[in-house]
């Protein structure tokens, strides 16, 4: 397996806020590259290019991050690790890079997609998530983009832990303790008049209208 895709960069000599702020009027997003043997690496990235390819790959999948410095270009692998955004615009401000060894292991959090329509949910139970993602061990080119979680099996009072999560050839879940993932409960009886409530309330609600 290779690596799909590739963001090209530039090393960026200024620092500062000043300068962050220069950069991205110019839609340019800065960051700094990190990997294992200590090195750090300011760069700056085209915003454009740079938000394509986080939503296409996110935390967990593996990119080349090609960084040019005055026409000399290196290549890294790496991960994104640190995404910093706008408080309410949809911009970067700020990413890190993780740079990684290809045949050495890394832990990354990795997303959960819960499939399926719960056999206890269709009994009335009520399907409960305590987990968006699990730290996963794999080396780079064999960690998941995501891990899709089956819960159509799962009956009231049953839960997937993280030890019973299926995962792809090559990881493994990092834990201490088997914690539940996801589980079908009891409505409480709470719940359960509330939605008659609710229910009898859009009752009255559509029988108001043809009573005019």
């Amino acid at each position: 397996m290779a690596i799909e895709k590739t963001l090209c960069a530039q090393k960026r000599e200024g620092a500062g806020k000043g300068c962050a702020h220069q950069l991205r009027a110019q839609s340019l997003v800065p960051g700094v590259f990190y990997n294992g043997k200590g090195e750090n690496i300011k760069v700056q990235v085209p915003a454009l290019p740079l938000e394509k390819l986080y939503f296409e790959v996110g935390t967990s999948t593996v990119f080349n991050l090609e960084i040019d410095d005055n026409g000399t270009k290196t290549t890294y692998p790496c991960f994104f690790w640190d995404v910093q955004k706008h408080p309410y615009k949809k911009k970067f401000t700020h990413i890190d890079y993780y740079g990684v060894d290809l045949e050495k292991e890394v832990k990354v959090e990795v997303p959960l997609v819960f499939t399926g329509t719960a056999k206890g949910v269709k009994l009335g139970g009520m399907l409960e998530t305590y987990r968006e993602e699990v730290l996963i061990s794999a080396k780079p080119l064999d960690m998941p983009h995501s891990i899709t979680v089956d819960v159509t099996e799962l009956d009231v009072n049953q839960s997937i832990t993280i030890e019973k999560l299926q995962l792809p050839e090559g990881c493994k879940a990092v834990y201490d303790n088997n914690f539940s993932i996801v589980a079908v409960i009891e409505k409480s009886s709470d719940a359960a008049e509330g939605e008659g409530e609710a229910a009898e309330g859009e009752g009255e609600a559509a029988a108001a209208p043809a009573a005019k």
